[in-house]
Order: structure tokens, then C-alpha cells, then sequence
């Protein structure tokens, strides 16, 4: 594999985990939203990842086998969609709220903020490990351009 070619998986990649940060932050500013544009509470949403370049289509053994037998690695990572996690939220008794049932019930959003932190510290340290690959790769570079000289 080339250095660029290693530099673009790394860019790729810190391309995906700043869009998952923003996601997560997103998360975290609506963990109070009771009412959105669809009527309902705010809805939890995540982030999917897929390799660039990848067959997606056949079965693991034969991916596998592909995978084992080509030369040149994935090509980085991509977003391949952001989804809504369908899990309900809580009832919270708050009878003067605008939004609480005939019973007095608020239905919050499915938000659980220690879960968004534990992810938007897995985004970051992963954003921190790429930006690492890249200057290790630069510092390749670099040398092996001083032993050219």
C-alpha cells in the first residue's frame, strides 16, 4: 500500500468519526426535545459505518476468500447511513407539562446521556488514533525521503 493511499484511509475515517461527534452532540443537545416536527419526543439517533470500496454483496466465506486473495487493502471508511434508534423513552409524572397524557405522563426521549458520552469518548479517542496513523505515515515519508538524498 502507498503512503497516500494511507493517508486517505486515515482522512476517511477522521472524515466519519467528526460526522459520528456531531451526531452524538445532536444527541445530547435534544435529550430534553418532548415535541419535534413529527409530533413526537426527539429520537435517538446512530450513525452506520461501511468500508469504501468493499464487495457487498455474497456470502462471509466468499468475502472472506476475496479479501484474503486481493492485494491492496479496503480503501477507507464512509457513513452509510444515520439511523433512528427505535427504542421508546421513559414516562416522566410531570402533570403541568405541556406535552404530558390525561394521566400526567411525559414521554422523554430515548436519550441516555452516560451512553452518548461513552460513545462521543470512543469517536474521539478513535479520531485521536487516526490523526496518530497519519503523522506516523508523514514521518515514514519524511525519512525515507532523507535517505534519498
Amino acid at each position: 500500500m502507498s503512503f497516500f493511499g494511507t493517508m486517505n484511509i486515515s482522512a476517511t475515517a477522521l472524515t466519519a468519526q467528526r460526522l459520528r461527534m456531531d451526531v452524538i452532540s445532536e444527541n445530547i443537545a435534544n435529550a430534553n426535545t418532548t415535541r419535534t416536527g413529527n409530533g413526537g419526543p426527539y429520537r435517538r439517533q446512530t450513525v452506520l459505518f461501511e468500508e469504501m470500496g468493499g464487495n457487498q454483496i455474497g456470502s462471509f466465506r466468499s468475502r472472506l476468500s476475496s479479501a484474503m486473495n486481493r492485494s491492496q487493502s479496503g480503501r477507507g471508511v464512509r457513513v452509510s447511513n444515520i439511523v433512528e434508534d427505535m427504542r421508546p423513552g421513559s414516562l416522566v409524572y410531570d402533570p403541568a407539562h405541556p406535552d404530558a397524557n390525561e394521566d400526567g405522563y411525559v414521554r422523554m426521549p430515548n436519550v441516555n446521556i452516560v451512553e452518548e458520552m461513552v460513545n462521543m469518548i470512543s469517536a474521539s479517542r478513535s479520531y485521536e488514533a487516526n490523526i496518530t496513523s497519519m503523522n506516523t505515515t508523514k514521518s515514514m515519508l519524511s525519512r525515507t525521503l532523507e535517505i534519498s538524498r
